[in-house]
């Protein structure tokens, strides 16, 4: 006669009760606690207060000379299609331009290494203007949006995407990004369409 195989049962776990369960005491307590509250329909939001500057998302505190923030990818996307910066940037805007670089943005540049060290060299001309940065970190994004919040005069030069939605939340700033060879710019008061 043979024997039969008994198998072992894995996975077999004592049921346990969880601390937020509802059929322990000390929750029920507190749910009758919260329902026992006053529910007050009056919500209080706090809407942000916007510069008076704009009227109908028009900003009048741009006009030439443009300043115009750049960001790391930008002077990258500009390297590899071999563009003149400032020389883009006036035919792009039929205007003056005094582009703006963050210490933020120089920190990352450095960062990055040898493989963006043309794109460095661009960021160190003294043509530029240089605007030192007196928060924690070296992360140019938040330090790009807290800039354009604070003071709505600049134009944001950038082809990344996220801070791109970010910037876009801001009202009255206009962005600047690369595309087919040129640069090209959104959300500016009577620019050209091409």
């Amino acid at each position: 006669m043979s024997r039969v195989k008994k198998t072992r049962k894995f996975a077999t776990v004592k049921r346990l009760i969880g601390q937020r369960d509802a059929r322990l005491k000390k929750n029920q307590l507190i749910n009758a606690a919260k329902d026992a509250k006053p529910q007050t329909d009056d919500v209080v939001r706090e809407v942000p207060q916007v510069s008076a500057s704009l009227f109908f998302q028009y900003n009048t505190a741009l006009k030439p000379p443009y300043s115009v923030l750049i960001d790391t990818n930008f002077l990258s996307h500009t390297v590899q299609r071999k563009l003149d910066m400032l020389e883009a940037m006036m035919s792009c805007l039929y205007a003056e331009c005094r582009p703006v670089i963050t210490s933020c943005v120089m920190a990352e540049l450095e960062k990055l290494g040898p493989k963006y060290r043309i794109a460095l060299r661009i960021a160190k001309d003294e043509r530029w203007e240089r605007l030192e940065c007196d928060h924690k970190g070296v992360y140019a994004d938040d330090c790009i949006v807290d800039r354009v919040m604070k003071h709505k005069v600049y134009i944001v030069a950038t082809n990344d995407r996220d801070l791109k939605r970010r910037v876009r939340k801001v009202p009255g700033v206009p962005i600047m990004s690369v595309a087919r060879g040129k640069y090209v710019i959104e959300r500016l008061p009577d620019a050209p369409e091409k």
